[in-house]
């Protein structure tokens, strides 16, 4: 895996509508920029980029606790494929094997890794989702984190992004499974 860039940024929200967060609220996203080496001609054997999925789950995740400073409650993970890539080269690296080391890392993690994908070209955004990680259904940690590099991905690169959060959105309120409630068996409650 030929990795051109780390980024690793954290976000913190300390007040929401003239209410004051208390404690503020957590939000990492580690990103790496990569080489695609299947940019540009159709490859039917996605191996190389499910295997490297696993090796950036394990990098990311480990990339995103340091900066998050705090123990996960959600996640999310995105990809953009540069112009000379298919969207089922993001899918090989965010699928199949990515989330394995991720839920070592957490601890835990029975709820599917929402995930968003894309192809676009240099300082194209996405919005990556976030969830709890053990619960789907908590409708307090419904949520995103935008991410974006000026300079990635060229034609021939994926942005391969990991969020996480230590917390749900300031002041939820919409109802919905409470944090208290967690079964944690299913990924669902």
């Amino acid at each position: 895996m030929k990795i051109r860039k780390l980024v690793t940024w954290v976000e913190e929200c300390l007040v929401e509508m003239d209410q004051d967060i208390h404690p503020p609220i957590r939000r990492a996203l580690a990103a790496a920029v990569l080489k695609n080496p299947f940019a540009g001609h159709f490859n039917p054997d996605l191996t190389w980029l499910i295997d490297t999925g696993e090796a950036l789950g394990a990098l990311l995740v480990e990339k995103a606790l340091a900066a998050l400073g705090a123990p996960a409650q959600s996640y999310g993970k995105a990809a953009i494929v540069g112009e000379g890539g298919e969207l089922e080269h993001a899918a090989a690296l965010l699928h199949p094997k990515m989330g394995a080391p991720i839920r070592r890392a957490l601890g835990g993690g029975a709820a599917l890794i929402p995930s968003a994908k894309k192809r676009a070209g240099m300082g194209a955004t996405i919005d990556v989702p976030l969830g709890h990680k053990d619960a789907a259904y908590v409708s307090s940690h419904f949520d995103a984190i935008e991410a974006r590099i000026t300079d990635a991905p060229m034609g021939d690169e994926i942005v391969v992004c990991l969020a996480l959060a230590a917390a749900g959105r300031p002041l939820p309120r919409i109802g919905g499974l409470q944090l208290g409630d967690i079964a944690g068996r299913d990924g669902l409650r």
